[in-house]
């Protein structure tokens, strides 16, 4: 059984290590702003933002969608995004047909246009479904944003921007992917 002290030593741990990455996220803002920069200018000519990831990076990518369509701070008319992680029939479907390593570029492949910017949330930079949905945006000419950790994985060569978050710990990443998309929003809506 553990102890109340064992729990405070975890947490302790747990807070620090969390400190300790968020103090390093700093360098990643000139970054940020050319993504949000880019994102406004998606909005401004008529495109739209889809997002994508599994597990809990499939719950950030809802997340995003919704402070974007819906709002985040700010009263104001809602924004075109889509979490592709959401469509039980379609993923299914085509997880079915042509495997779970398509799940997200066979969307892209519909739904996706050069003027719309496709995000691709993945703690290793490495996920085989996202990495497919990304080559498949390129190759529709649309703009590909990474959300990673570590090394940045595949997604670094594959993305015009890459978020790398400077972690390997995927606690520590997620949490910071969901404060890098607030960051995001609120300067979507920064007049």
């Amino acid at each position: 059984m553990t102890t109340n002290s064992s729990q405070h030593e975890y947490l302790l741990s747990e807070w620090r290590a969390h400190n300790d990455m968020y103090a390093q996220l700093q360098s990643l803002f000139p970054l940020v702003v050319e993504v949000a920069n880019e994102l406004r200018a998606t909005i401004a000519r008529g495109g739209k933002i889809l997002i994508m990831g599994n597990g809990g990076s499939a719950a950030d990518s809802q997340h995003i969608a919704a402070e974007i369509v819906g709002r985040y701070k700010k009263e104001r008319r809602g924004w075109p995004a889509i979490a592709l992680t959401t469509d039980t029939s379609i993923l299914t479907s085509v997880g079915n047909d042509y495997g779970y390593d398509y799940v997200f570029a066979r969307q892209i492949e519909g739904l996706c246009r050069p003027e719309d910017a496709v995000i691709g949330i993945t703690t290793s930079g490495n996920s085989k479904n996202i990495v497919n949905a990304i080559i498949e945006a390129n190759a529709i000419g649309a703009t590909t944003i990474g959300l990673t950790g570590g090394s940045g994985g595949k997604l670094t060569e594959l993305c015009k921007y890459n978020l790398v978050m400077p972690s390997s710990d995927t606690p520590r990443i997620q949490e910071a992917h969901i404060f890098i998309g607030h960051s995001l929003c609120g300067m979507l809506e920064a007049d």
